[in-house]
């Protein structure tokens, strides 16, 4: 049994000095690679470092999420691309996107928000296409805007993965029509989410990834629990069954999509 946690966030869990401990629980039911997502510059150069102690079982990535925007974003993008010149380079750029669910009520300071994240989104999509690399996007209540500003960055589609995938078939037909592809959690556990059941069987099997994108979002029925990578093969269980797919397969199948999408040797 083989899995990879497409998306996740090591950083707390090092700070707390217990990632031994959950990389050995993770091992233990299999879970034996994850990508550890960079937010912002202050986990950039410890997510190197982890990939680098353990290498061929942690990835990284680098990015400025959209709720990490501030003034210094521009300043912030231009350490990007560097990392693609060391030891141990990113397996994508991200996470990146936009969130406009977490603004203030103020409508000009959101307004101001909103402006900032556009702007370090584009920079960001602009650097990922000169990288030409994987690219993690970050889409909460900005799903149509966040379409439009890859369009018109010409990245390649079939490079782009909408984490956390939340919508529903619709917009999963969005993504599909233009060769892009999404990744699910725990979420989908969720009872208000039967939505994300239509989605999951429109995009199919051989597209599918995987995320727990712990510490949060943690399956049913342990919600109220803080998600690790471990808790990959109750999501596969639990999408086995929507899809009317073998464990084994849904298992095998996502490992090796994972690994391609990623450039993962």
């Amino acid at each position: 049994m083989s899995f990879i946690d497409s998306h996740c966030h090591l950083k707390s869990f090092h700070d707390e000095l217990a990632l031994d401990q959950t990389l050995g629980k993770a091992s233990t039911v299999g879970v034996d690679q994850m990508i550890t997502v960079g937010t912002n510059t202050d986990d950039w150069d410890l997510y190197e470092n982890l990939s680098i102690i353990y290498a061929g079982k942690v990835f990284y990535t680098v990015g400025i999420h959209p709720c990490y925007v501030d003034k210094s974003w521009a300043a912030q993008s231009k350490m990007i691309k560097a990392f693609w010149t060391r030891e141990s380079k990113p397996v994508a750029l991200g996470e990146i996107g936009l969130d406009y669910f977490r603004l203030p009520k103020d409508k000009n300071a959101s307004k101001d928000i909103i402006s900032l994240q556009i702007k370090c989104f584009n920079e960001q999509l602009k650097i990922a296409k000169s990288l030409d690399c994987p690219i993690v996007v970050h889409s909460r209540d900005s799903f149509e805007d966040c379409l439009s500003y890859i369009d018109k960055s010409g990245v390649n589609w079939n490079k782009v993965v909408f984490h956390c995938f939340s919508e529903g078939k619709e917009r999963m037909q969005q993504i599909i029509d233009r060769g892009g592809t999404a990744s699910f959690t725990g979420n989908i556990t969720y009872g208000k989410n039967k939505h994300l059941h239509e989605a999951i069987k429109l995009q199919g099997i051989d597209n599918l990834m995987l995320e727990t994108d712990s510490p949060y979002l943690t399956p049913e029925p342990n919600r109220r629990d803080r998600n690790e990578p471990s808790s990959i093969p109750k999501i596969a269980q639990f999408i086995s069954n929507i899809l009317g797919i073998s464990e084994n397969d849904v298992e095998r199948i996502i490992y090796s999509r994972t690994k391609t999408f990623f450039n993962i040797i």
